[in-house]
């Protein structure tokens, strides 16, 4: 309903400014192109917005990896978790020394 009233918004400004351009305001005739290219435009953007984001061309794959470069992509990963554990010893480590000094008695 609003997609039609708009069309027929921009197709009485489209005679509208046709009317006054013939009539001899020269700068009309921009908005006699305006109107329909906005009126298209309108149409543009209802037509995505009921159709979503689907496409009539395919989405390109994913690129996978080269046979010869899994082994390193595997020690990678596997050197990440390794420095995951690290950090996450280490916070745990600084927090019981946090835990001891809060509970020693000459601290001040």
């Amino acid at each position: 309903m609003t997609l039609f009233v708009g069309l027929a918004f921009c197709a009485v400004a489209f005679w509208f400014e046709l009317g006054r351009a013939e009539g001899g305001n020269e700068l009309s005739w921009a908005y006699v192109f305006e109107w329909p290219l906005l009126g298209g435009f309108a149409v543009y953007m209802w037509w995505k917005v009921l159709h979503g984001e689907r496409s009539v061309r395919r989405r390109a794959r994913e690129p996978g990896l080269a046979p010869e470069y899994e082994g390193m992509l595997n020690a990678w990963q596997a050197h990440q978790r390794e420095l995951a554990e690290a950090v996450r010893q280490e916070i745990e480590n600084e927090g019981e020394r946090v835990d001891d000094a809060l509970r020693d008695d000459s601290w001040p």
